[in-house]
């Protein structure tokens, strides 16, 4: 097994727990706050601002990017650096060998590269992403939890179109689209390994 994959997910859709199961099923690393640290430790910027800024970017954000010059906005300034070291981070550790790596545009950055990979994309139906959400933050307030969803995919596809050019979600920028609240998470991961360990 060869390959590297990446996961791109809705939040909570458990993306996070998969990658993390299809990296221990295939005895391989698995990369998420890694590249956190990494890409602070690289950069000098504090790990909790590289945290903010490494996959996430405001829809008003976005907008301000596109019609003010660069230099304009510091803040902009400091997001695309962090993407620079996140990326070349995330090239790093591709090079070392077969991995998971979360998010973070990782499928656009490999295919640019030339590295060959599996892009998988977890998403699920509200119900199923509310009930993970609510466990992981301990919120059982419905309209709260919905917000959350809805600000954190916001983020993550503006960001995404922001980096790529592509849109988030679009199943012709993956191999595979599953859904893991219809599927549950045991056959996602049994899935995404299968297709690791296929023969091109």
């Amino acid at each position: 097994m060869n390959k590297i994959i990446t996961i791109s997910r809705e939040y909570g859709a458990g993306g996070h727990s998969i990658g993390k199961q299809v990296a221990e099923a295939l005895k391989i690393p698995f990369y998420d706050r890694d590249i956190v640290r990494e890409t602070a430790k690289a950069s000098g910027f504090e790990i909790d601002l590289v945290e903010d800024e490494g996959e996430d970017i405001s829809k008003t954000g976005s907008i301000l990017k596109s019609i003010c010059a660069v230099s304009s906005s510091n803040y902009r300034d400091t997001q695309d650096a962090i993407h620079d070291v996140q990326e070349a981070i995330i090239l790093r550790f591709a090079h070392e060998g077969p991995c998971v790596i979360l998010g973070r545009c990782a499928n656009v950055v490999l295919q640019e590269a030339g590295i060959d990979c599996i892009n998988v994309f977890i998403h699920a139906d509200d119900v199923h992403r509310a009930v993970r959400v609510s466990e992981m933050t301990g919120s059982t307030n419905a309209t709260e939890i919905q917000k959350l969803m809805a600000k954190k995919d916001a983020s993550r596809h503006n960001y995404y179109n922001h980096y790529t050019g592509k849109k988030w979600g679009d199943s012709r920028n993956y191999h595979m689209t599953l859904d893991s609240g219809a599927l549950g998470y045991d056959t996602c991961v049994k899935l995404i390994v299968a297709a690791a360990q296929a023969e091109a």
